[in-house]
């Protein structure tokens, strides 16, 4: 059950933290972003693109003194690894200029830059698959490409009827040792920049692992005593049971509770505002996390 307070300022507004654009893997501008985020009628969201924190500069130069533009808050999503699997860690409210949480950026980059290039390598050597210099070039300036840019390539030229088929059964086949950001490192950028680490749609891990019960106590353990501070109950992807035990799990250990869609645009059959909380009285982890971002 949520744990609720009578009343707060929060309750009547829409809240969405989690959502990316085409500076990461969705397919709409940061200009549209904030454009489809006001249409929506949601009062309070953040940008949290995969390793990169320019959208959120761009959102932050857009915004007005007017109250009616919504409450943004700066968001990033780190695609963490260590020897016991993967994690999405969330940051939000850092300050975008702060050198703790660039440096983590910079990581991510690198490594994502260097699994594209990977990636590419091994559709041609193990499957025949190629595509044109210009192709290549433009795919490699885009500012975070990633697993869906290949996937939709690989469909315009023919390999894969679908994206998510080319991911499955092509891309996923590349496999890079060393090539991620430590959930830890991640976390200490995070706090050093002054902002809140969230663990993302913690129930989910690699592909289509579902992490539960004791495995995942013990995920929320290590990464608390690595500083997590929070965790994103409210997911477009959860059941009603599964967000229950992941609110129950904050409660134990005193976590904050965020909720996000995961927003990618035409990237993803995922809709703003959609994570299972909507309007009405908010939970009281989620209120005091919100407090400290405004």
């Amino acid at each position: 059950m949520m744990n609720q307070r009578k009343s707060s300022p929060f309750d009547s507004v829409l809240i969405d933290l989690h959502m990316h654009s085409r500076i990461s893997d969705g397919s709409d501008s940061p200009e549209e972003i904030l454009a489809r985020v006001k249409e929506a009628g949601i009062g309070i969201f953040s940008l949290t693109d995969h390793d990169a924190v320019e959208g959120c500069r761009i959102i932050r130069s857009l915004l007005s003194p007017s109250e009616k533009d919504p409450l943004f808050i700066p968001g990033v999503e780190f695609s963490c690894k260590d020897s016991e699997g993967k994690y999405h860690i969330l940051g939000y409210g850092y300050d975008p200029e702060s050198e703790p949480i660039n440096k983590v950026v910079d990581m991510g980059h690198e490594y994502r830059m260097n699994k594209v290039r990977g990636r590419l390598d091994m559709l041609r050597q193990e499957f025949g698959f190629d595509f044109p210099s210009d192709e290549i070039d433009e795919l490699l300036a885009l500012p975070n490409p990633g697993k869906p840019h290949i996937g939709n390539l690989m469909v315009k030229y023919g390999y894969a009827e679908s994206k998510e088929q080319a991911i499955r059964e092509y891309i996923d086949k590349a496999h890079f040792k060393g090539q991620y950001v430590k959930p830890e490192e991640a976390i200490e950028g995070i706090l050093g920049s002054g902002g809140i680490p969230v663990l993302a749609h913690p129930f989910y891990g690699s592909g289509d692992q579902l992490i539960l019960g004791q495995e995942m106590e013990e995920r929320l353990v290590k990464l608390k005593g690595y500083g997590l501070r929070g965790v994103e109950a409210f997911y477009s992807g959860f059941t009603d049971k599964l967000r229950n035990q992941m609110i129950e799990f904050a409660d134990k250990y005193d976590l904050y509770i965020t909720a996000g869609s995961d927003y990618h645009g035409t990237n993803k059959w995922i809709d703003l505002g959609d994570n299972g909380l909507g309007e009405g009285p908010k939970p009281e982890r989620m209120v005091r996390f919100l407090e400290l971002m405004v």
